[in-house]
């Protein structure tokens, strides 16, 4: 919240209405809010009589990048006292911009700058999404839940377990059947979570028959009370494959316990083409080609994303007719290296636990080595609808065919974004690439989100575009907009690329990298 908006108080929705109040219409709830206060949204007030965007209208500057001093809070009608490091690299955002809603006008800034000789042409609008999400990637070996597994907030669903992908667990939460196809509880705890995670907050979410996590966008989980430090380096078959030749000579079997993919060394391709020895191992599961077995286990937060914490769990009778014998050295390890154990077998062929050997440390250090840091990715993805798409021209298609067709380039918080192929526009974008506090709500409920769209300006007169509202970013600068609130420049983050100068090179996918 803006030094602006502390001064103000939260309306009180249950409060009696009077003459001194005004009705903002900047979204559909239409709170009549008294001077000196708040909407429901605590993103527009009353000052003297007029509704005012709280929050100040960002502009980035890309010269300077993240960490630079912001130049100082501009207020209605001042003058700007600080100039930016590069006034050639600013972008203005539609962070602060304010809404189209009640949809039949324009959006709030239409900015023109040069760049490089062309004329291009950025809107700038904070959309309302209702129909929006976040999908969620937190980098674990741990079992979370079973897939389509429901995720709560707060008691209530607000999403769901998906399909996992190769060393991560993934979320799908919010949606517009959460948001508002619910109970008025589900849809106020989805539209929390959902503002929380992407700014940036720490949300504790609790999985149905599953784990309880806490996820913050750019930080490790933290799964029942304990927090992870790395992803798996690989599946069993592929740590295998990758430190074969580190065990060679220092121990006759290597077993690399995974919930997905178990690894045994002698069995495995890589140990075949090794000259490596064979052990009479068994392993408990389902084989699936060589050297690589499936369902040694449920899934759970014990060794390699399994259930087990005893790993002698997977294994079987050994067989002496091929290969086993007293004293036969076995290491076994997860696919983290976080878990490891020496045994040896004894008489009888039972594997005995021993003290872990110096001459194979290193190579589970390796295997620690390069597993990367776990980590929680938070990704919003909305679709930018029809109304939000009326703010840019009078003929709403045109936009999603110059966006489909990469002659508009798509920015959120001037962040890069992912835009899906096929109708509409549904867009994705990494929160973290977002300037802080970017993400609003109105209690509808929905996320509002700023998003920019930038193209050259003789595409947006032919796409329709509203020329007589185009102006200079000298001019907004200097005069601000609709919603009377101040402007402040700040830093870009690090990473993110200018937009004007992406769109001049039409960057492939639409900004997706």
């Amino acid at each position: 919240m803006s030094e602006l908006a502390e001064r103000f108080e939260t309306h009180d929705p249950g409060e009696k209405l009077v003459a001194e109040k005004i009705r903002c219409d900047a979204c559909p709830v239409m709170c009549y809010i008294a001077d000196g206060r708040t909407g429901a949204c605590d993103r527009y007030g009353n000052v003297g009589g007029r509704i005012v965007r709280i929050d100040p209208l960002t502009i980035l500057d890309h010269a300077a990048e993240t960490g630079a001093a912001m130049v100082p809070f501009v207020a209605e009608g001042e003058a700007w006292d600080g100039e930016l490091v590069n006034t050639g690299r600013r972008f203005v955002t539609a962070i602060g911009a304010g809404t189209t809603y009640p949809d039949y006008k324009p959006a709030p800034f239409i900015v023109s700058q040069e760049v490089e000789g062309v004329d291009l042409v950025t809107v700038v609008t904070e959309g309302i999404f209702s129909y929006c999400g976040v999908k969620v990637k937190i980098d674990t070996d741990r079992h979370l839940g079973p897939e389509t597994a429901i995720v709560r907030s707060q008691g209530e669903a607000i999403g769901h377990v998906t399909t996992g992908e190769y060393g991560s667990q993934m979320l799908s939460l919010g949606g517009v059947h959460h948001l508002t196809g619910g109970s008025k509880a589900e849809g106020r705890a989805t539209c929390d979570a959902l503002l929380d995670l992407c700014n940036r907050k720490p949300v504790e979410l609790s999985i149905d028959g599953g784990a309880t996590i806490v996820v913050e966008a750019g930080k490790p989980p933290v799964i029942d009370g304990k927090q992870e430090h790395r992803m798996r380096v690989g599946c069993g078959s592929a740590t295998i494959g990758m430190f074969a030749t580190q065990w060679r000579g220092l121990v006759d079997e290597v077993v690399v316990v995974d919930d997905h993919i178990t690894g045994v060394v002698s069995e495995h391709q890589a140990g075949k083409v090794l000259g490596w020895q064979d052990t009479g191992i068994k392993i408990i599961g389902r084989r699936s080609t060589p050297g690589r077995y499936f369902k040694v286990s449920e899934p759970g937060l014990g060794w390699g994303g399994t259930s087990i914490s005893d790993p002698l769990s997977i294994l079987g009778d050994w067989n002496a007719k091929k290969g086993a014998r007293p004293g036969l050295s076995l290491l076994m390890v997860s696919t983290t290296g976080e878990q490891f154990a020496y045994y040896e077998l004894d008489d009888e062929l039972k594997p005995v636990e021993k003290p872990f050997p110096e001459r194979l440390q290193k190579s589970v250090g390796l295997i620690e080595d390069n597993c990367e840091p776990a980590l929680c990715t938070v990704l919003f993805i909305g679709g930018a609808g029809g109304s939000l798409r009326a703010g840019v021209t009078e003929n709403p298609v045109n936009l999603t065919r110059s966006v489909q067709g990469l002659k508009t380039y798509v920015t959120v918080g001037g962040a890069p974004v992912y835009v899906w192929p096929g109708g509409g526009i549904t867009l994705m974008v990494d929160v973290t690439r977002v300037p802080e506090g970017a993400f609003g709500y109105v209690p509808t409920p929905a996320l509002v989100a700023p998003i920019e769209f930038t193209l050259r300006r003789d595409d947006y007169i032919r796409l329709g575009g509203y020329e007589a509202e185009i102006r200079s970013v000298h001019d907004i600068v200097a005069k601000g907009g609709e919603y009377l609130n101040a402007r402040r420049g700040t830093g870009a983050p690090g990473g993110n690329p200018w937009p004007p100068l992406a769109q001049l090179h039409r960057v492939p996918a639409n900004g997706a990298g």
